[in-house]
């Protein structure tokens, strides 16, 4: 088998954990509400761990412009939530061959967010573990190992962003595969253009982290502010802390 197969395989591999939120789907609307509750909190925590715990180390260890590009991202990011929110969830609009009333919002623009940096997260996964494939098979094993890992926890945090986004069950779980397919794109890329791609993680990487950034702080702890519940309020909070945890734990694994 050669390194680039072997590559392609694991990235395979690595994009089925996207299928954790399978048992969903026999979970009824009303219980997997409560559920999200602490998901979304654990999901605000996963995204603000993965960006101050591992892609902003990684980007100032790599001597990108680490700063400039998490602001680029936030900006953009903020721009791309504007205008989601202008074209999805201005009153009146069609969205899906039905008309919605004023202020409507079947799918809430974080949900659109976070597949895009999502996407960019799993891109450089790929381009790492196409690296260690690159110097030997057993090198790229482990870190496929390492980056899977990783990749539990915040499968279930973009799992539960989506849900609660307004997206289907199912609907989550299929565009949770299709984003982490992403992560075969950087491993084809680093075969196919290695000089190249390296230096294009110096970008995307920051980039990433200041998308996590606003996400977290504008769409996912707002809701958790908005919550009346005392009791509510303690338990999000807990999960919130669990996210970042969780977030630390495994902060070195894809390194």
């Amino acid at each position: 088998m050669t390194p680039f197969v072997a590559a392609l395989i694991a990235g395979t591999l690595v994009g089925l954990i996207a299928f954790i939120g399978f048992g969903s789907l026999f979970i009824a609307k009303t219980r997997l509400a409560r559920i999200l509750e602490g998901v979304v909190a654990f999901a605000a925590g996963g995204l603000l761990g993965a960006a101050f715990f591992n892609l902003l180390p990684e980007s100032v260890e790599a001597g990108g412009p680490t700063f400039v590009m998490t602001l680029v991202g936030i900006v953009v990011f903020f721009v791309l939530d504007s205008l989601l929110w202008v074209y999805h969830c201005h009153g009146g609009h069609r969205l899906h061959g039905e008309i919605h009333g004023h202020g409507s919002c079947p799918i809430k623009p974080v949900g659109y967010l976070n597949l895009m940096g999502d996407a960019l997260h799993n891109l450089t996964d790929g381009i790492v573990v196409g690296s260690a494939f690159l110097v030997s098979i057993p090198l790229g094993v482990a870190t496929t190992v390492a980056v899977a890992f990783h990749e539990i926890p915040q499968e279930i945090g973009d799992f539960g962003i989506l849900i609660y986004s307004g997206f289907s069950n199912r609907k989550a779980l299929l565009w949770n595969f299709v984003i982490a397919l992403t992560m075969l794109l950087g491993i084809v890329a680093v075969f196919v253009a290695q000089p190249y791609v390296a230096n294009l993680t110096l970008y995307t990487i920051p980039f990433a982290a200041g998308g996590f950034i606003y996400m977290a702080c504008t769409n996912l702890l707002s809701e958790i502010k908005e919550e009346e519940s005392i009791g509510t309020r303690a338990v999000q909070f807990a999960f919130f802390l669990l996210g970042l945890a969780v977030l630390w734990l495994t902060k070195g694994l894809a390194a």
